[in-house]
């Protein structure tokens, strides 16, 4: 996967103008989505026919400020997307030092929800208070206001009165009354006015959620006229996505079960989304691909998620792949794999020092492989591939189409050395429409490679 890190580089060397028309272009797929920032806690939302995300944003801060060893957030991004693979970052959307009532360096802008009512949009976070006691007793929650998903963002004055705590939700009802939902070791919720800045009934505790171990995070949804709370319950030993299911909003919500399991990398939490787009349900969470050895600064993924016919939840299992369609002449990053060999194969940093860099593929025995499924080659089929690949032996890659009998449309040699280099070959046949794509060593003893492209 080629570097997506020039973000922090270009800043420091273009005027401020042509910047933010760099961030407005940048483009990123498979997962995790985002490649040049760390990001968090993603709520997804659709708005006007579009996608948009709204995460935390992890950062290393600037030296004796915010908390060594622990979460660092001191903005926010929003980024949006029509076909889940192409990603746009509208920038900066607020800022801790733009908030009146919050600590300027706190660092503490932790995972936000935004929503649409009134032809207003509104962004609701958490933040500690300036003069805000330990723990999440020094939190509340405040509300930003725009015209647009993208902003600019208007912070209110004021925090919401009578709220502490973290992890705000809101959820819209079809009779259009909104409720706000948040978490402080146990699930909070209440009705909001219809200005959405204010509460409108008294505080529910949901007594019913299970209390072993820590609970945060909720979300809440409705399909088929079931109301779903999921949220993040450390059960064991780290986060796993649960949930429970009521008639009511405001529940009682029986549990249900477990939507995703603990992460295998072991990073301690987990925070998530859910959000219907096109007729396909999703699931956002995230996890800690961009920082392997530091479970604070992590990254936003999102995989389908599907329902029994009873409405439970499937349980999701993570892919490297992700979601959304792939252009065959684009540089297909085959590192974000769907599935792989059993053996002789796997995904590893381009440069461990530089993680933003991205992922290749290893493959170091004959006739292993990887699969990457959904690559679009439309109506007209390519005349040849592109790899970009390196090895210190030499050998030989073939592409196939995945199939009953995985038809190989393309044999490209890689030539002994150990420079990453580009290296061509003819497409032997006719390819067309959607297809899953396999990348397999054909001979030699080791090949690593970057991306695959295909040329009309």
């Amino acid at each position: 996967m080629k570097n997506k890190n020039s973000y922090y580089k270009m800043s420091k060397t273009i005027p401020v103008n042509l910047f933010l028309l760099f961030l407005t272009v940048n483009a990123f797929a498979q997962n995790p989505l985002i490649m040049d920032q760390f990001t968090a806690d993603p709520t997804a939302r659709v708005f006007n026919g579009k996608l948009y995300v709204f995460p935390s944003h992890d950062i290393v801060p600037p030296k004796g400020e915010g908390r060594a060893e622990w979460f660092n957030m001191a903005d926010y991004h929003v980024f949006s997307s029509e076909n889940l693979t192409d990603w746009t970052d509208h920038g900066k959307i607020l800022d801790q030092k733009d908030v009146p009532w919050a600590d300027p360096k706190a660092y503490s802008m932790w995972a936000p929800d935004a929503v649409s009512k009134n032809g207003k949009y509104y962004f609701y976070f958490p933040t500690r208070l300036k003069e805000g006691g330990d723990g999440e007793k020094g939190f509340s929650i405040g509300v930003a206001v725009a015209d647009k998903p993208e902003g600019p963002y208007k912070p209110q004055p004021n925090h919401i009165e009578g709220v502490e705590g973290i992890d705000p939700n809101v959820f819209i009802d079809k009779d259009g009354q909104a409720y706000l939902y948040w978490s402080r070791g146990e699930i909070y919720g209440a009705k909001l006015k219809d200005n959405m800045l204010e509460l409108d009934s008294e505080i529910k505790t949901f007594d019913e959620i299970p209390k072993k171990g820590h609970i945060e995070g909720p979300f809440v949804f409705e399909r088929n006229g079931t109301y779903y709370m999921t949220y993040p319950h450390v059960a064991n030993n780290t986060e796993r996505l649960e949930y429970g299911t009521s008639d009511n909003p405001i529940g009682p919500f029986e549990h249900q079960g477990v939507i995703m399991d603990e992460s295998a990398s072991g990073t301690w939490t987990n925070h998530h989304s859910i959000v219907n787009y096109k007729d396909q349900w999703y699931l956002f969470y995230h996890d800690n691909d961009l920082s392997p050895d530091f479970d604070k600064n992590r990254s936003i993924r999102t995989d389908s998620l599907f329902f029994e016919e009873n409405g439970n939840i499937k349980k999701v299992i993570p892919t490297k792949r992700g979601v959304g369609i792939t252009s065959s002449t684009s540089e297909i990053q085959v590192d974000r794999y769907s599935s792989k060999s059993n053996y002789g194969a796997a995904s590893v940093f381009l440069d461990r020092l530089d993680p933003f860099r991205g992922w290749k593929v290893v493959l170091n025995k004959p006739e292993a492989w990887v699969r990457y499924n959904q690559v679009d080659f439309r109506s007209e089929g390519p005349k040849n591939v592109k790899i970009r690949a390196r090895s210190l032996t030499g050998g030989t890659v073939a592409l196939k189409l995945a199939g009953e009998n995985d038809e190989e449309v393309a044999e490209v040699t890689i030539k002994k050395g150990g420079e990453w280099d580009v290296f061509s070959a003819p497409v032997k046949s006719e390819v067309i429409a959607v297809q899953d794509l396999i990348v397999q060593l054909k001979n030699g003893a080791g090949v690593e490679v970057d991306w695959v492209q295909f040329e009309k």
